[in-house]
């Protein structure tokens, strides 16, 4: 069997916080009147919608083609990205996610959590807390949790339509209430809560807190990071804005017209998830009708994405796993960006 572009089902979860806009603008399925927070878009778990491999997982594949799907990336473990859209209703609790090496030597787990966000949607008050107003200390962050004054050292941040955001494991951080935003995560669901605002969950009880692994993983610096500085760049016909340049993915809004035209894949395998408005993708004859808020995998041995779109023109998101620290730098000389602009946006990371 020749790999093909991977059509991704779409996995919902409810969540206290969430709300309806998963389903009333973004054709996502939803049970009654529940409360989507979470479409996950891309998992190892989910299943394949197209082709040969039609009902098997994105993990099936992973095991049956090893390298032909994830590239330079490790087959043994699990796909390494995890996207999904978010709609926060409700402000989520104040949390961090561990690095890779406290998830392998505490949770047993493969990956850490580091993640991104594009913001969608936001109303006009709305912000996200990312890190903390000043310096502080593991003894003064269990302090203030033990008598419920965390809130005084959050720092809080606003935020619009088409902000990006990085957020390093071990960085403290809540999406704020009316925010729906797309994020590009490793592959972990690894979370420590450490607030709450009391809200209280299923049965009746409050959702338990996670107070010494958080106070284990934290970083207690002061935090001056905000939204992120996108490069526009052309290449091959494309106009490119990198997002992200981190060091375990990287990820770009794309711009498409009716044309088709090339996407390198780079080596490693491509997550493509179309926004408004729909998109072809073709790769060694085998082509893929992309809808609006859909997400597809263009495994890493087609080498080449043919994208384009279906109407007069669409934006894209794309994501892929960094393996090469040289990928992101490659692409910037490849399109002739002058250095002192890719310099300046990679040192964000």
């Amino acid at each position: 069997m020749v790999p093909y572009p991977l059509l991704i089902e779409p996995v919902q979860h409810e969540a206290i916080w969430g709300g309806h806009a998963l389903a009333e603008r973004y054709g996502k399925p939803a049970q009654g009147d529940a409360n989507v927070g979470e479409s996950w878009e891309c998992w190892d778990e989910h299943r394949i919608l197209n082709g040969a491999y039609a009902g098997k997982t994105l993990g099936d594949v992973r095991r049956e083609r090893g390298r032909e799907l994830v590239g330079r990336a490790d087959p043994a473990r699990p796909f390494p990205l995890l996207t999904k859209f978010i709609d926060a209703r409700e402000a989520l609790s104040v949390q961090v996610h561990p690095d890779d090496a406290y998830a392998q030597r505490v949770e047993g787990q493969p990956f850490g959590k580091t993640e991104s966000w594009y913001v969608l949607e936001a109303r006009p008050d709305a912000s996200i807390v990312l890190g903390w107003k000043r310096a502080t200390t593991r003894a003064e962050f269990l302090e203030r949790v033990a008598i419920g004054e965390l809130d005084d050292v959050l720092r809080r941040v606003p935020v619009r339509a088409g902000d990006s955001f990085y957020l390093p494991a071990g960085t403290l951080h809540a999406i704020g209430a009316g925010i729906v935003l797309f994020e590009t995560q490793q592959a972990s669901d690894l979370t420590y809560r450490v607030y709450d605002y009391g809200r209280i969950g299923p049965g009746g009880k409050a959702r338990p807190l996670h107070v010494d692994k958080a106070a284990d993983v934290l970083g207690y610096r002061a935090c001056t990071a905000g939204a992120l500085r996108g490069l526009t760049y052309r290449l091959d016909g494309l106009s490119r804005t990198a997002l992200v340049a981190g060091s375990h993915f990287a990820t770009e809004r794309v711009e498409l017209d009716d044309e088709r035209r090339g996407y390198d894949l780079d080596g490693v395998p491509l997550v493509v998830t179309a926004l408004a408005d729909p998109i072809e993708i073709e790769a060694r004859g085998t082509a893929v009708q992309l809808a609006p808020y859909r997400t597809a995998v263009v495994p890493a041995a087609l080498e080449v994405a043919m994208l384009r779109a279906q109407g007069e023109s669409a934006t894209i998101v794309t994501a892929a796993p960094a393996i090469d620290p040289e990928l992101m730098p490659r692409r910037f000389a490849r399109a002739a960006v002058p250095v002192a602009a890719s310099t300046d946006f990679l040192a964000q990371f």
